[in-house]
């Protein structure tokens, strides 16, 4: 199954509402907060690499208070 794996940073304070945000799109399989560089780790599965990278640019990088993502797609 294709995936891949999503870091993102929010606006300041964000963060929790975000996840609530991220754990309502279908194809999200996992998000969690993180410490580091960035505010959050999702994981995106999807049936084909197309719905992958639609998931990414039209659902999570659209959210309101996302300021930037870095997308890591899984190498099957």
């Amino acid at each position: 199954m294709p995936s891949a794996y999503v870091l993102i940073n929010t606006d300041m304070g964000a963060e929790n509402e975000v996840l609530k945000e991220l754990k309502n799109i279908n194809g999200v399989a996992e998000a969690y907060l993180v410490y580091g560089v960035y505010d959050l780790i999702a994981k995106v599965e999807a049936e084909t690499m197309e719905q992958v990278k639609e998931i990414i640019t039209w659902k999570i990088r659209r959210l309101e208070k996302v300021r930037s993502t870095l997308s890591m797609i899984v190498m099957e």
